[in-house]
Formats: C-alpha cells, structure tokens, sequence
C-alpha cells in the first residue's frame, strides 16, 4: 500500500487528477483482501493491485469513467461466480467490495497523503476512516473522510461529530500494528479504517544459526531487524546483512538502545538459560506487543520459575510466547524459523494457525457435481483424464 501513496505523492505535486480503488470487505475466496489498493491515474496507468484478472480490469475501467464523467465517490461489489472463474482462470468464489475514490482536487489529500507517508517512515501512526453506506436522509455523503492521529486530534469529517467519535475509538484498537477493519455504525451508516505505522519490527536477542535463518525470512516479509547479542562476532553487519542495526551489548541493557513500540516483535534465542531468562525479563519490560522464547518445555519451566521469583505477574507470564512457533515437526535452524515467523506472522494479522484444508462436504459436493457432470455428458472417463 505505501508505493500507492506515495505515487499519490507524485500525481498530487504534479497536479493531476486520480482515482483511488480500495478493497474494504470481502466474504468467501477472494484474490485479494481488505486494504489491497489500485491508483488509476488521469492518463490511464495505475500502481497497486487488486488482484489482477477481470475485477481488476472491470475496476480500472470503472475508475477511467470516474475521472471522465466527474462522478462522486463510490462503492461496488464483485462478485466473483463460477464463470468469471473460468473466463480467468480464478479459483475464488467470494465476493470483493470497493471504494471508488476520485480526487480531483489533488492539494485536499495533500495533508491525508502526507500523514500517512510519515507514519510509514517512523512518524506517529494515523489512520483514516472513509465513508462507504448511508442511510437514506442522513445526509451524509459516500467517501467522507477522517484522519485520526494518536495524539486524538483529527482533519476531516465523516458528517458528525458522533460518528466521528465512534471512529476514533475504533482507531484507536487498529493503530498498533497498522490493521484494517470494516465498521456497522449503530446509526447505520458503514466506514472502513485503514490504520497506518511504521512497518512491523523484529528484535533477535541472539545472534546464532536459528536468528540468522529467521533475519532472512522476516526481511522478506518486510520486517525492520535488529539484533542483540553480547559478543561482537555474532551481532554485526556481516553476519546479519539484512539488519537495520546490530548491537553488541548485555541483554539487560540491550532493549533500551532500540526503537521498540507496539508493533515490534521480540524473539529470545540466545546461547544459554541465564542469558534467555535475563533477555525474556527484559523484554517483557518492552512496549512489544510479542515476546517469544525459543527452547523446550523444560528449559520454559525454569525460565518461567525464575520470572514468577523476579515478581511478574501471572498475565505477564501467560503472555510470553514459548516454546515459539508452530508445530511443523521442525528441526534444521531454517525449519524452525519458517515456524517461528509464520507463528509471528499469524499473531500479528490474527490467524490462528491452523490449516485451510476444506471440510469434508465440500469435497464430497465437489465428487457430487463432478458426477452430475459426467453423467449429462455421457462420459465413461474419470474428470480430469486426458
């Protein structure tokens, strides 16, 4: 999302005119999910995706006639049926809702666009509520706009001072680590906030084969890393490449060298038993909405022992993460990091970490039509035979 603002960016210095598409909800199998974005911009091209395929097209397409025709903002929903299935070779069945936003005064968005780039850079986190559904007489207006900063001051209007406020307390839960969320306001108007910070952070207290194989990983999912580790030849730029910084320092310290907010995430992975309990201890001690120790039952009990006598609380102890990472009978150092990012992934977007295979009726509904199928044509040949 942030290549589009800033390419909103460059269309608003320069100017011109644009559309911005964005999913807001979805319901079944979609390409894409809430927050997905498309720039179209007044000589046709764009930046973002909403998928690709023909609800890409359709919406790019209907994004041109916007800015031709001078239309007001609005939302669409696409629903995404087994014959546009097959026209794109999709294998979704859901239906994709959008917000359809012309800006033809670039200079109104300039503050929105700004705020957002700087929460993007290590600025305070914002978010933006936008009007999507109103009830007939309100006299509220599709595509209305709020800007919600942390501090609790705000630019713009949804069109009254509570749906204003409800807002801002929907924010509020959102901005930590930069969510999304659609909202039924009990008036019975609908908005959808786009919470907006610095992309999410991962502390490596440890710099062994394990740390090392997860800084790749989490680079690659756009993760800032930093590493701690008491000795200089396991915390250093060669080492970790990947890493904004590297520090060499006693893990008690360690922490407070380090910009760690709500959206940072912190894993315990050093050398020894009393250098994991002094880091977790530290940790815990962070703003950092994650702390996980690497290591078995047994070495979680002592450590866990030695938390309670340092007088942590029982949440506070409930809420470390450990042993980290999901159970995929890892072993190699790369295995256990695949399971310890996908566990950290999960938490942060809220899955829950099981599997996505289909329940057995659909299956079976499947075998069934395939059956239907064969028997109208007249085929003696099992589906899918060549």
């Amino acid at each position: 999302m942030e290549q589009v603002f800033r390419a909103a960016s460059d269309e608003i210095t320069a100017g011109n005119n644009m559309v911005v598409a964005t999913v807001v909800k979805t319901s079944g199998s979609t390409p894409q999910k809430p927050g997905a974005k498309l720039l179209v911009r007044a000589d046709g091209s764009g930046v973002g995706t909403l998928g690709g395929g023909c609800v890409e097209g359709d919406i790019w397409f209907a994004s041109s006639q916007l800015l031709t025709s001078g239309g007001p903002a609005e939302m669409r929903d696409y629903e995404l049926n087994e014959d546009l299935a097959a026209e794109d070779g999709l294998v979704c069945g859901g239906t994709m809702y959008f917000l359809l936003d012309p800006l033809r005064k670039p200079e109104a968005a300039q503050e929105f666009n700004d705020e957002v780039i700087a929460a993007y850079e290590g600025g305070a986190p914002v978010a933006v509520a936008s009007l999507m559904n109103v009830t007939d007489g309100s006299g509220l207006v599709v595509g209305s706009k709020l800007l919600i900063r942390e501090n609790g001051s705000t630019a713009g209007s949804l069109g009254n001072k509570k749906l204003d406020s409800n807002a801002m307390n929907q924010a509020r839960k959102l901005m930590a680590m930069g969510k999304n969320d659609y909202v039924t306001d009990e008036s019975g108007a609908e908005y959808f906030i786009e919470a907006y910070t610095t992309p999410p952070t991962l502390v490596l207290a440890g710099g062994g084969h394990v740390s090392k194989a997860i800084s790749g990983i989490a680079a690659s999912l756009g993760f800032r890393i930093f590493i701690i580790d008491d000795r200089e030849e396991f915390s250093n730029p060669d080492r970790f490449p990947e890493a904004e910084q590297t520090v060499v320092s006693d893990y008690g310290s360690a922490f407070e060298k380090l910009p760690i907010g709500t959206n940072s995430f912190i894993v315990i992975a050093t050398r020894g038993h009393r250098y994991d309990a002094s880091a977790t201890a530290s940790a815990m001690r962070t703003p950092a909405s994650y702390v996980g120790l690497l290591g078995s039952k047994r070495k979680t009990i002592l450590i866990y022992e030695e938390l309670f006598a340092e007088g942590f609380t029982m949440e506070e102890v409930q809420a470390v993460r450990s042993p980290i990472g999901l159970n995929i009978s890892a072993r190699t150092p790369e295995e256990i990091a695949l399971s310890i990012m996908a566990e950290i992934v999960g938490f942060r977007l809220g899955g829950d970490g099981g599997t996505l295979t289909l329940d057995q009726r659909l299956i079976d509904k499947a075998a069934e039509k395939a059956t239907l199928r064969s028997e109208n044509t007249g085929s003696t040949e099992p589906v899918g035979a060549d």
